[in-house]
């Protein structure tokens, strides 16, 4: 027999064995049965409290159509998409391209200098959520905050105000969420930086590579799948954001700066209509859903490997 011919019958087998599922070979009898039942149901009580009867209510709360005529008729809302849309495309892109840069620096500095600098760079997104905000919004606030104070005893004049100005405090929601949140996303670039052999490297240095080539065509392309879940992921994460615009600015000055999570809440527990809330955060769905598509297109097809 020929070695083609021997080959042919293990890789028949070889698809063969792909298209058929494996069976489980353990079933459960008697006590076993009952104690699998017993740890399940806990998990399955917490999701279905937790998890879905919250999404099954918010669908049926915001399924009515007048629903959202009311809230295209709101110029507010307007005002909270286009804020939503800035938050989430400057706030995820330069989060992602700074963690980039910045994984790229920590991957240079492997001593205890660089070690120790990356844990104090660390700590915002160690810290809790409130305590982070909070600071920054006690920084910004009135004449009295901490910027305008040092602005006044510098320059001897009043300081900008920054939460008067729908700009300025735009601008603060999205600075305080990219210190919050850039820490997070370089370590995971850090890791996947790791990842690549040193090899490569090696190899592009001797071709005459300089330091940035070697960022722009080895490095960057062999992470961009990583880079690509990430910028998905965190989009998603960022769409329903609550508390950097309600700790940060509470939607300063006059409810202007609200995304689409602040303004549902605002509805639901101000205004005292949940399901206008509710409606407001349906109405991201035509987004999340596609990002969630093809996000797990992404992992199904290619995982996060490098």
């Amino acid at each position: 027999m020929s070695s083609a011919q021997q080959v042919l019958p293990l890789e028949t087998a070889m698809r063969d064995g792909r298209a058929r599922r494996p069976r489980w070979p353990i079933r459960l009898q008697g006590s076993d049965t009952a104690w699998a039942i017993a740890f399940v149901i806990p998990y399955a009580a917490v999701f279905a409290a937790f998890v879905a009867y919250p999404i099954v209510i918010g669908l049926w709360m915001g399924s009515r159509p007048a629903l959202y005529a009311t809230l295209f008729s709101d110029p507010r809302y307007i005002d909270t998409l286009v804020n939503t849309l800035l938050f989430v495309c400057i706030g995820v892109n330069v989060k992602m391209f700074l963690a980039f840069l910045v994984s790229g620096y920590f991957m240079r500095r492997r001593g205890w200098w660089g070690r120790t600098l990356l844990v104090v760079f660390l700590l915002p997104w160690a810290l809790p959520a409130l305590s982070v905000f909070l600071s920054i919004h006690y920084m910004l606030v009135s004449q009295w905050g901490l910027l305008d104070s040092l602005w006044s005893a510098v320059t001897g004049t009043e300081g900008p105000l920054f939460l008067v100005s729908r700009s300025t405090a735009m601008t603060a929601n999205i600075v305080a969420y990219i210190w919050k949140w850039l820490p997070f996303w370089t370590l995971i670039f850090l890791s996947a930086r790791m990842a690549i052999p040193k090899e490569v490297y090696e190899a592009a240095s001797i071709d005459g590579a300089t330091p940035l080539q070697q960022t722009v065509h080895v490095t960057f392309p062999l992470m961009a799948n990583v880079y690509l879940v990430a910028t998905l992921l965190s989009t998603v994460w960022t769409l329903g954001d609550f508390s950097t615009v309600y700790f940060v600015t509470s939607g300063a000055p006059a409810r202007s700066t609200d995304v689409l999570a602040t303004y549902g809440f605002n509805q639901a527990f101000t205004v005292g209509r949940p399901e206008l809330g509710a409606a407001a955060m349906m109405s991201a769905l035509p987004l999340i859903i596609p990002l969630v598509i093809l996000l797990i297109r992404r992992l199904h097809r290619s995982g996060v490997q490098l």
